[in-house]
């Protein structure tokens, strides 16, 4: 019985979100398309030069929504293989024609407007297929109940079951429990076949993946190095500002200690008191150096107990979820909890949210952590955010992030990090 009612639940569950897929089909992918055409048609009049930019970002924006949903359904990775704009990007006139120009020479521009026309419609009638598995038959029970007695001028057809009687109405009840039973047992898999057919048409050749990756991993070694050598930097300014003067001063105490201890023993009693209070200081500094290096009990209970740690400093609620069969590579357990620390730290001080969900697994070779908060949304990843430091970070082990914060929240941030286990 709970397998049946699992199922139950999980065809009901792919009913809603198949609903979900047809709407965002029909209505976001048919316009967007349209409106895409109609701008870049629009470009030699000059007018798309300014539309084409600002429609592309709205069907990519579409794109990676379609991406998380995807991953977060299904478990369906689809890589996000848009190619960075310049840093050094012109403003004005020029700038927009630079703009449209790299984003019709990207490749994935052109899979995206594929993908569009495929999504609102095999895609579309594949999502419906899910719902109306599960919608139909309560047409033929209906039917049943009595409602063929509306139709005995006209003859009713319920699907090929022709309905003019009670025995007819039974049969299209019967009828409507096999379609049922249908969906109960493909609606999953119809969600997942629509998942598939997005990621046929959204995901770059091999060819493609392997130069992007290349691409990827070359960019994030230099920002790798340069964020090391940031990290030194501000180590050794912490150690210069902090301890460092703290215990030079309190060098300097006790030399004074060793002049007055005879003379002025009081005198030197003060300042052994101010010397012991300087070590406690400089300890201190020195374990939350050490804790922003390397959290101690990262290295000593793994990043499930680290992010627990992390998720009771918070001045709300949360709940942290754990299924991990072993530890990652310290580097890796290191980045996804400083990931973690950052997307927290940005829940706390901007998302106004009272409660936050951490999910932490590990599937497919794949540590998968998705950070969830019911707060006011709007967050985005962008110059000079924190959500771009984290992208970066995670740009080092090839790791990805994709971040939902709709108006009004709620606002889920999923990172995924290629590793294996031990």
């Amino acid at each position: 019985m709970n397998a049946i009612g699992t199922r139950i639940r999980g065809a009901l569950s792919a009913a809603g979100r198949g609903f979900v897929l047809s709407l965002a089909g029909l209505a976001g992918s048919l316009t967007l398309f349209v409106w895409a055409v109609l701008s870049i048609s629009f470009i030699p009049l000059g007018v798309g030069l300014f539309t084409t930019p600002h429609v592309l970002e709205l069907v990519r924006k579409h794109a990676n929504r379609r991406r998380l949903l995807a991953v977060t359904w299904s478990g369906i990775r689809i890589p996000v293989p848009y190619r960075p704009f310049p840093k050094d990007l012109r403003t004005g006139f020029t700038g927009q024609v630079e703009r449209t120009t790299l984003m019709l020479k990207d490749p994935a521009t052109w899979r995206d407007l594929r993908w569009l026309l495929v999504d609102m419609t095999a895609g579309y009638v594949v999502a419906t297929l899910a719902t109306l598995l599960m919608i139909y038959p309560l047409e033929g029970f209906v039917l049943a109940a009595g409602l063929w007695r509306v139709f005995t001028d006209d003859r009713y057809w319920y699907g090929f079951v022709p309905v003019d009687s009670q025995a007819s109405g039974l049969a299209a009840a019967a009828l409507g429990v096999a379609i049922l039973a249908t969906g109960v047992l493909v609606g999953d898999r119809l969600v997942r076949l629509h998942f598939l057919i997005t990621r046929a048409m959204l995901a770059p050749t091999q060819e493609q993946e392997l130069a992007r990756r290349v691409d990827r991993l070359t960019e994030t070694r230099h920002e790798a190095v340069d964020t090391a050598a940031f990290e030194l930097r501000r180590i050794e300014r912490d150690l210069h500002d902090g301890a460092q003067a703290r215990l030079v001063a309190m060098g300097m105490n006790l030399g004074t200690v060793e002049a007055l201890i005879e003379k002025d023993p009081a005198q030197a009693k003060k300042l052994l008191a101010m010397a012991r209070e300087s070590s406690a200081e400089a300890l201190t500094e020195l374990r939350d150096l050490v804790r922003g290096i390397h959290p101690p009990v990262l290295a000593e209970r793994g990043l499930g107990d680290a992010v627990r740690a992390l998720a009771l400093r918070l001045p709300f609620e949360s709940e942290v979820r754990v299924e991990l069969g072993g530890r990652a590579d310290a580097a890796v357990e290191s980045a996804a909890y400083f990931a973690v620390s950052e997307t927290l730290t940005n829940a706390a001080k901007h998302s106004g949210a009272d409660r936050v969900w951490v999910d932490i697994h590990h599937a497919g070779a794949m540590l998968r952590v998705s950070v969830t908060d019911n707060g006011r949304g709007g967050a985005a990843v962008g110059s000079g955010s924190g959500l771009s430091g984290i992208e970066r970070r995670l740009g080092t082990f090839d790791g990805i992030m994709a971040v939902s914060s709709p108006a009004g929240g709620p606002t889920m941030v999923t990172m995924e990090i290629p590793c294996e286990l031990s």
